[in-house]
C-alpha cells in the first residue's frame, strides 16, 4: 500500500493554486537526505515557497519533493524527502495542512482484522 502523505501533498498544492493562493512548505532541514540552502535554516527547519512562478520543474513523488529556484539569485536544486515534509499551507490564510513529525511513514498494509464473531441471535418473524 502506498504511504497517504504525498497524495495529500499533492491535493493541499492544487487546491492552494486553483485558489490563487501561495503553497509554501515547511521542512525539518535536519533530515539527512534534505538539499536546501543552509543559509536560509531557521531553528532546523525551512519555509520554501513552491508557487509555480518562482520555481522550475516541480515533482511532487511519492518519496519526495524536487524543484529548482533561486536564492539570493543563484540557482539551486532543492530535494525534500516526503518523510521531511512538515507542512504545506498557503501563505496568505494559513490553511493547509501539518503532518506529526513523530508519525512514519508506514507503506505496510494495516493487520487484517479477525473475522467478526457469528452471532448466536436468531430473528424470528
Amino acid at each position: 500500500m502506498t504511504a497517504l502523505k504525498p497524495y495529500l501533498i499533492r491535493s493541499i498544492y492544487q487546491w492552494i493554486i486553483d485558489n490563487s493562493l501561495t503553497p509554501h512548505l515547511l521542512v525539518d532541514a535536519t533530515h539527512s537526505e534534505a538539499i536546501v540552502p543552509v543559509e536560509h535554516i531557521n531553528d532546523g527547519q525551512i519555509v520554501l515557497n513552491v508557487r509555480p512562478a518562482a520555481i522550475q520543474g516541480l515533482d511532487l513523488g511519492n518519496t519526495n519533493i524536487e524543484f529548482s529556484a533561486r536564492f539570493n539569485g543563484q540557482p539551486t536544486h532543492i530535494f525534500v524527502p516526503i518523510d521531511s515534509v512538515l507542512a504545506i499551507y498557503a501563505q496568505e490564510n494559513g490553511r493547509g495542512m501539518v503532518f506529526d513529525p513523530d508519525e512514519e511513514n508506514d507503506d505496510t498494509p494495516p493487520e487484517p482484522s479477525p473475522p467478526p464473531k457469528k452471532s448466536h441471535l436468531r430473528i424470528v418473524k
